[in-house]
């Protein structure tokens, strides 16, 4: 009887289990902060290092050579896993023993030995400024000792006023630690952190010789901004029907010291601050502290800034962008059945830029 009781009893429990059981099977969707370099090669390019970004870990796959067909070919084995911080997006190898990693929700980057690649484990965590992107190491053309890390300026985990309530005071950071010196305290000691003219940094790249880091603004503009509505001039212009466009705001550019609309009207008067379109800088990753570089700044790079990568052989940056026509007004005359709306809204694009000589060429994907 009393066996019965507990196989009756255990029945239940597993019924009322299995509703639970099914509704974890339910789809859900996750939002992600957005990778910026989560891959990379150890320089012996032996092992591959791959962030991990829903799991809050770090990936370690041996490269080696296929024994199934095509014979020879490059393949990979998963040997290791190592917890990071939240939401990493970017990886970094110092050398064969030491991997860097980026975690964009913790605002923090992980200091991993890899020595051992079946467990690697984080030796240390460094603290540095709000939603950290991208990391590279550079300082020489053989030591790159010096980490790179690029992070919003908005006052976390800073040492000093971050004056957020100044014009003149740029939003975007490039934290700098010595990976051999990373300081007594336990969340690490940078040896600079170089604030740029810009809004929230993203994509970094290294100099072939070492001596040079080029930082991009992620949402970097095109100086473009809005007229309100009851200042805007109103272009006057009529449909098929004879109705007057409607009072709106206006979309006016900042050129040669000018505020101009679409229509040629400048609004100057009604615009009270310039916008100086900062792209992409240069800061000199030798000098003690690194510092940036005033005359290494790019302007007219693009709207949007995604990644950089440089020639191996011309030093030439090339920076994946998408450049906004928000000034221009896509709509037609509007007569009849036929609009004519033109939705050229943005352009994908590769902008060269050539730091010897200071050009800026973009290149239409399209």
């Amino acid at each position: 009887m009393r066996t019965r009781s507990i196989a009756a009893a255990a029945a239940f429990a597993l019924a009322c289990l299995l509703p639970k059981v099914v509704a974890a099977e339910r789809d859900y969707t996750l939002f992600e902060s957005g990778h910026v370099r989560p891959i990379a090669l150890s320089p012996d390019r032996k092992t591959l290092y791959v962030v991990n970004t829903p799991d809050n870990r770090l990936e370690v796959y041996k490269v080696h050579k296929s024994s199934a067909p095509p014979h020879g070919t490059p393949a990979l084995k998963h040997v290791g896993s190592v917890s990071v911080g939240l939401e990493p997006v970017s990886v970094a190898a110092r050398n064969n023993e030491e991997v860097w990693v980026v975690n964009h929700l913790s605002d923090s980057v992980s200091v991993i030995d890899v020595r051992n690649t079946k467990q690697p484990r984080v030796t240390r965590t460094l603290l540095v400024g709000d939603e950290p992107r991208d990391i590279v190491f550079a300082g020489g053309a053989t030591v790159r000792d010096r980490a790179f890390i690029t992070t919003a300026h908005r006052g976390q985990n800073i040492l000093f006023d971050p004056q957020l309530s100044s014009e003149s005071v740029g939003r975007a950071d490039v934290w700098v630690f010595d990976a051999k010196q990373l300081g007594s305290s336990l969340r690490g000691t940078p040896i600079n952190v170089v604030t740029l003219f810009g809004d929230t940094a993203r994509g970094l790249a290294v100099s072939n010789n070492g001596k040079q880091v080029y930082a991009a603004v992620f949402n970097s503009g095109n100086r473009t901004t809005t007229v309100q509505v009851g200042v805007a001039p109103q272009p006057g212009e009529e449909n098929d029907q004879g109705l007057p466009q409607p009072r709106t705001g206006r979309i006016a550019k900042y050129d040669n010291g000018h505020w101009t609309d679409a229509l040629g009207n400048d609004v100057t008067q009604v615009v009270l601050h310039t916008l100086p379109d900062y792209d992409v800088f240069t800061i000199d990753a030798a000098a003690s502290p690194p510092v940036e570089i005033s005359t290494g700044r790019f302007r007219g790079v693009g709207t949007t800034l995604f990644n950089m990568t440089v020639n191996p052989e011309t030093g030439a940056v090339y920076v994946s962008n998408t450049e906004a026509n928000n000034l221009t007004r896509f709509e037609g005359p509007g007569f009849g059945d036929d609009p004519t709306v033109r939705g050229d809204i943005a352009r994908s694009r590769i902008t060269v830029l050539r730091p010897t000589v200071g050009t800026v060429t973009p290149r239409h994907l399209n």
